[in-house]
């Protein structure tokens, strides 16, 4: 899944950004609030984390903005402002949660998971197409008898294609789900990811519909 991390301090920026790729997001990072409404208007997120103390434009407002749109990407609120008017101001201009500066990586992944599971309209923590079940807390994917522990590059391949289940998913789809804007990306990235996952279940798993992507079956 692709974030956009909205934090005007550059150390706890780099800290959470470093987190979330470790837990197999594609992350953004801007450190204003009119740098963040440019940055949605050009890329689809799956959820936004947002500080209220920005430069340039507060981070209310860009909650607004982002609602007046009729957008309803999931946000998440990261402040160190405690009071309770606070957090009522935000909930109340369309945040999805909130939480106070300083928290656990855990808790703000557990958080994140949450939030993207009710906008998916699904409450479960293990996403399933019927033969594929993939937890989204443990990164463990089983199919036909066979249950491994994906890498993280292997589980948001797999999890973006079984959000869909399918519907087809272009290179280009794949890459926005699973890059950053400063992370290079290989020409052959995505096929490799594929077949390291292929390798591991079998080639029906993943399948691949020629000149368009790849998809996992919605039924089976």
């Amino acid at each position: 899944m692709r974030v956009l991390l909205v934090e005007d301090d550059p150390m706890i920026a780099a800290a959470i950004q470093q987190a979330l790729k470790d837990a197999a997001y594609a992350v953004d990072c801007v450190h204003d609030g009119k740098k963040a409404l440019t940055s949605i208007s050009a890329q689809h997120y799956d959820v936004i984390l947002l500080d209220l103390g920005l430069p340039q434009m507060d981070g209310l407002e860009v909650l607004r903005h982002i609602r007046k749109e009729q957008n309803a990407v999931a946000v998440i609120i990261l402040t160190a402002r405690d009071a309770v008017e606070d957090r009522i101001a935000g909930l109340d201009h369309g945040a999805d949660d909130y939480l106070l500066k300083p928290f656990e990586m855990g808790e703000l992944l557990a958080r994140m998971r949450a939030v993207a599971r009710r906008h998916g309209g699904n409450g479960s923590p293990v996403l399933s197409n019927g033969a594929i079940c993939l937890s989204q807390t443990t990164r463990e994917a089983s199919f036909e008898g066979i249950s491994i522990r994906l890498s993280a590059r292997e589980f948001s391949l797999l999890q973006s294609l079984l959000l869909r289940p399918g519907a087809i998913l272009s290179r280009q789809e794949l890459e926005d789900r699973l890059y950053g804007w400063n992370e290079e990306v290989e020409s052959n990235a995505v096929e490799f990811l594929i077949h390291s996952i292929r390798k591991k279940f079998g080639n029906k798993i993943i399948k691949n519909i020629r000149g368009l992507g790849w998809m996992v079956s919605k039924e089976f």
